[in-house]
């Protein structure tokens, strides 16, 4: 998957609502401000990034001077603070979102606890509810989910099966601790993107395949919303509404996926020894 075409995932919302009538727009919790900097530039210092604002240090809401782990990361956010125009869009910075969760971690949580919350998702995984009418919907449901059921349950050596009933599958505790096991792998910064993508995709199946680089972001959010296309391609969608949800979220996606991969991979600079 190519961190370009992600990176340019993360920006497809702003670019759609840009060319959207304002009263169209569903407004956020977010506080907008005028734009207050000419430049954005990145330093290094003791083996973290900061952004300038011209001559500014970035902080986080909690006040915090905004430092992340890796350059590449660095850049991402960069490029989100240079594409604001006259307004600071920031409900639209997803990059900058999950950073300043990492670093403020607002809710105080630690690893166990935040690996706790991917894992509830087991619970509802939206792959593993099935419906029993219309036949053309279960059809649907059986020939798109079950073969990423499968890897999943390959890939990772668990048991995760799908229902009809309004009652969860049984999820057995082997299971969890095979995938809990597979978390705790990761740093504190990945498992918040970890975690945004689950909520995002309403799917550990899902989001997993996405981070394993087996789908790509815009067939994971096909099988994400597929009961919802179902219903969209035969009552039809309304105006705008739908396209904003779907962009919206596919940018939020987009994000967290290309987040988790910039914070574990690991990069070497290398130096050219004049001859």
């Amino acid at each position: 998957m190519a961190f370009k075409t992600l990176a340019n995932q993360c920006l497809s919302s702003t670019l759609l609502k840009s060319r959207i009538p304002a009263t169209n727009v569903l407004k956020r919790g977010f506080r907008e401000r005028k734009k207050f900097y000419k430049s954005v530039s990145i330093t290094e210092s003791e083996g973290v990034f900061e952004i300038n604002l011209d001559q500014r240090k970035l902080k986080t809401p909690s006040g915090k001077l905004f430092q992340v782990p890796s350059e590449a990361l660095a850049i991402a956010v960069c490029t989100e603070w240079d594409k604001q125009t006259d307004i600071i869009k920031q409900h639209n910075m997803q990059m900058t979102t999950l950073c300043n969760t990492a670093l403020d971690n607002p809710t105080g949580r630690n690893k166990e606890q935040v690996i706790t919350s991917i894992l509830h998702f087991l619970d509802t995984d939206t792959v593993c509810y099935r419906q029993e009418l219309p036949i053309d919907l279960v059809e649907l449901q059986t020939r798109e989910w079950d073969p990423l059921l499968d890897w999943f349950n390959s890939r990772y050596e668990t048991d995760i099966t799908s229902t009809q009933s309004i009652m969860p599958p049984a999820v057995p505790d082997e299971t969890r601790a095979k995938l809990k096991q597979h978390l705790l792998t990761h740093n504190e910064w990945a498992l918040f993107g970890y975690e945004s993508a689950v909520q995002s995709l309403k799917s550990i199946v899902v989001a997993f395949a996405l981070m394993d680089r087996h789908i790509h972001v815009e067939r994971a959010m096909a099988l994400s919303r597929l009961e919802e296309e179902f219903q969209i391609s035969k009552w039809g969608e309304v105006e705008w509404g739908h396209r904003i949800d779907h962009m919206d979220l596919q940018a939020r996606v987009a994000a967290a996926t290309l987040f988790v991969h910039l914070v574990t991979e690991t990069t070497h600079k290398i130096k050219k020894i004049a001859v």
